[in-house]
């Protein structure tokens, strides 16, 4: 029985690490993962849509008043920090928050439940966790990227972001200008890597350990205290996991679309 534990447990996260999908190699396509980011996505615009919809001019309602607390709030930060037209970024920076917390919290859907739901239809592997797919972090920070480009474009023109490529920040000696690039090139390419291995790192640890927990809390429990209890106990101590979890879901969300806030106005400011 000792030799088979390892083996069962080995089983058992590589099962819930295992994404649907079709396709092979470079053009292997997530199922699960693009259709719970267009999901989640939906339900960040639906729930926008019915606040907005039922906005009343008196006295808001709770949710009307805490849809209007979030978007002012996203507002205030992005006029902080950027000191350009906001009308493109601050919804941007509020449609970022949102969706990355929305597709965060699937984390704490319960570990099996989503597995079990799946089953029903003859689907035997399903991950909920978009964010905890390098995929979805890296294709959300190669979009960061774009919007880096355009306000770099749109506040210094081509001719002047091409030139500051080439002249920042050595110098305009044309000796320098291969170093010059090079150093551009990795500062502006380390940004979206960095977004998307912190928020996909920060996401798969946290799937690891509510896995850990349902296997390691199970199974002390049952053995010092009983089979009867020993649900309870995995239940108690993912319990525990899940209300600081909480607060690296927002967390990651909110680092996610300040740096897209940061980055963008990094892009518009000439050196």
């Amino acid at each position: 029985m000792a030799g088979e534990a390892p083996e069962s447990s080995t089983e058992y996260i590589s099962h819930h690490l295992t994404h649907l999908k079709v396709g092979e190699g470079f053009w292997t396509w997530h199922i699960d993962t693009m259709f719970m980011s267009i999901l989640l996505g939906l339900v960040t615009i639906a729930l926008f849509y019915s606040a907005a919809r039922k906005a009343t001019a008196g006295v808001p309602g709770k949710w009307q008043a805490f849809v209007e607390m979030v978007v002012e709030t996203i507002d205030n930060l992005v006029k902080e920090v950027f000191h350009l037209d906001r009308s493109f970024l601050a919804p941007l920076a509020l449609t970022i928050f949102v969706w990355v917390f929305l597709m965060n919290a699937m984390d704490l859907l319960p570990l099996d439940l989503p597995g079990k739901v799946a089953g029903l239809f003859g689907i035997h592997y399903w991950r909920v966790v978009p964010t905890a797919d390098v995929n979805t972090t890296f294709a959300m920070s190669l979009t960061v990227l774009l919007v880096v480009l355009y306000f770099s474009f749109k506040a210094k023109g081509a001719g002047g972001y091409l030139h500051e490529l080439f002249t920042a920040p050595f110098g305009a000696n044309p000796l320098l200008w291969i170093p010059n690039l090079f150093l551009n090139l990795v500062e502006l390419l380390s940004k979206p890597v960095s977004l998307a291995m912190r928020l996909f790192g920060n996401m798969y640890a946290g799937e690891l350990v509510f896995m850990l927990i349902a296997l390691l809390g199970a199974g002390f429990f049952t053995f010092t205290i009983g089979s009867s209890v020993g649900m309870v106990g995995q239940v108690l101590m993912g319990a525990a996991w899940a209300i600081f979890h909480i607060l690296i879901i927002t967390l990651q969300a909110f680092i996610f679309m300040m740096l897209t806030i940061v980055y963008s106005a990094m892009a518009t400011e000439h050196h």
